[in-house]
């Protein structure tokens, strides 16, 4: 008799109670940054109503920040409980919180694309905002359902498809404006971004062991005021027009914006998808990170913020935010993002944003976002193996051109043009591809994780899955979900035809001699960790 019937496996052990510690010094850390950031991504948010959509100061300061502020508060108190329960389920004290706020690519497409349009249609700001809110609440339903097949996508996808797609956004919406608000001020952003770097990338403490967040404000903040960037006039007005605001359901928008939900579809079903698939990557990043939440509990986490946000009169969906490895690095454990949500809440209920804006000078906020850009583009290199840097870069490549194009849209819309006055010919003419860089930017985040996928199965000689997913992306195609401006049949059917024969290729190269030889990847080479 074999030596393995003779002995019984040993019983697997469980992790015995664990005390999570509420507090550390680590939190303090990651809250002053996290704070920082969800502060900047508000202050942009209330800008963008008042400037673009005109809806009164009041309006925004009374009902939509507070209304953003009970989804704030609400969503990080359950992702707190998410950590604590790991934590303790693992017996590890490390673990740390997924961070959450409102989503940033989602405030401008529903000012922009959502709300402004309906405005410059009725020159009715109300009418605006409540299509915005009904956008709001679909998008949550959206995210919801996702949360249902969310977990098997994650499964399929490789994890250079996810990481690449996640550094893809980070390394352009979330880096590239900071960065370029900082040398813009140069001599308040740089003193800011030394002390970030140093005091996340390195093992050199402050003196007393001050908060690095807190410290790169105070510093930015009094160079700022010092060298007259700051207006007190500015402040003095902001105290004067505050105003504290009580949260109340506003059903009555909501309703009255989900009668004409048709022309919402066309934003809202994508976006949705965006949410789902983003927080899928984020997911994958934490765990990556070490941390291995359950995704469905994240999406439906996810929607829900958005449905009762909107539900009290806020357009903008809170969602899990880009950064989760940047906080742990930064110390963060389980109730830094909790107080972050808590304080910024607080501040949406008091009216102080205004305060606030015409307090702390830009240039001194925004460089931690430019750290959480250089982490997790660098995080998607480090946590898979050395030969799926190729699918990486290939996964980033449409969040650059979604990048790109946008700038064009805009610098155009300055000039009060459009890129269809001008024409293509003058455009290629200038040196922009741009019908190439709008078409494989559209629907960026899915195009990523495409992409992504069929270069690692290419990789890894798995030619067989990487025409799957080339017919997956035909289809997503052809419907308009990916490459195309809007959500139809026949959205980009040659794009979907040439997915169709990229598959082909792909499909005939697995018949062929040593196609079918397994490769090695060596596990070896990635970075523990992040």
């Amino acid at each position: 008799m074999s030596a393995t019937a003779e002995t019984a496996p040993p019983a697997p052990q469980t992790p015995g109670p664990t005390n999570v510690p509420w507090w550390t010094r680590g939190d303090t850390n990651a809250f002053f940054g996290l704070g920082f950031n969800i502060l900047v991504n508000v202050l942009t948010l209330t800008g963008l109503m008042i400037a673009v959509v005109k809806i009164p100061a009041a309006d925004v300061l009374g009902t939509v920040l507070p209304a953003l502020g009970v989804a704030l508060v609400l969503g990080n108190v359950y992702y707190t409980f998410l950590a604590r329960r790991l934590a303790q389920r693992e017996g590890r004290t490390d673990v740390t919180a997924l961070p959450y706020g409102p989503s940033v690519p989602h405030m401008f497409i529903v000012v922009f694309v959502v709300m402004l349009p309906v405005y410059l249609k009725t020159d009715d700001a109300m009418q605006a905002w409540q299509a915005g809110v009904a956008w709001a609440f679909m998008i949550g339903v959206i995210v919801m359902i996702g949360a249902f097949v969310g977990p098997y996508v994650r499964k399929l996808t490789p994890r250079a498809a996810m990481l690449g797609t996640l550094a893809g956004i980070s390394i352009t919406f979330i880096a590239m404006r900071p960065a370029g608000q900082m040398w813009d001020a140069a001599w308040i952003g740089l003193p800011v971004l030394a002390i970030i770097l140093i005091g996340f990338f390195t093992d050199v403490k402050l003196p007393g062991n001050v908060p690095v967040g807190l410290a790169a404000l105070l510093v930015g903040t009094a160079i700022g005021w010092i060298g007259g960037f700051m207006s007190v006039p500015d402040l003095s007005q902001a105290v004067s027009d505050i105003a504290v605001g009580i949260p109340d359901q506003r059903f009555d928008m909501l309703f009255s914006g989900l009668g004409d939900l048709a022309p919402l579809l066309g934003t809202a079903i994508p976006l949705g998808v965006y949410n789902f698939t983003e927080a899928m990557s984020n997911v994958e990043s934490a765990a990556a990170a070490g941390d291995n939440y359950n995704l469905r509990s994240v999406l439906l986490a996810d929607g829900a913020g958005a449905c009762i946000g909107a539900a009290f009169g806020s357009p903008f969906p809170p969602a899990v935010y880009i950064g989760h490895p940047g906080w742990k690095d930064a110390g963060g454990r389980s109730s830094y993002s909790l107080a972050s949500g808590v304080a910024v809440g607080v501040l949406c209920f008091a009216g102080l944003f205004g305060v606030l804006e015409a307090l702390l000078p830009v240039p001194a906020i925004v460089p931690i976002l430019l750290y959480i850009g250089l982490l997790i583009g660098a995080q998607a290199f480090q946590a898979v193996p050395r030969l799926h840097a190729v699918a990486v870069v290939a996964a980033i490549l449409p969040n650059l051109a979604q990048w790109g194009s946008g700038l064009i849209d805009n610098a155009l819309a300055a000039a009060n043009t459009t890129a269809a006055d001008v024409g293509n010919d003058a455009l290629t003419n200038a040196g922009l591809v741009y019908s190439g860089l709008t078409t494989l930017g559209q629907g960026a985040v899915l195009v990523g994780l495409v992409l992504g996928a069929i270069v690692t199965f290419i990789l890894d000689k798995k030619f067989h899955f990487a025409a799957i997913a080339c017919a997956v992306g035909a289809v997503l195609s052809f419907i308009g979900l990916i490459h195309a401006p809007e959500v139809k049949w026949a959205a980009n059917p040659e794009v979907a035809l040439g997915y169709l024969f990229f598959g082909i290729v792909c499909f005939a190269y697995w018949f062929l001699p040593n196609a079918r030889t397994p490769v090695t990847v060596d596990e070896a080479d990635v970075v523990a960790g992040h």
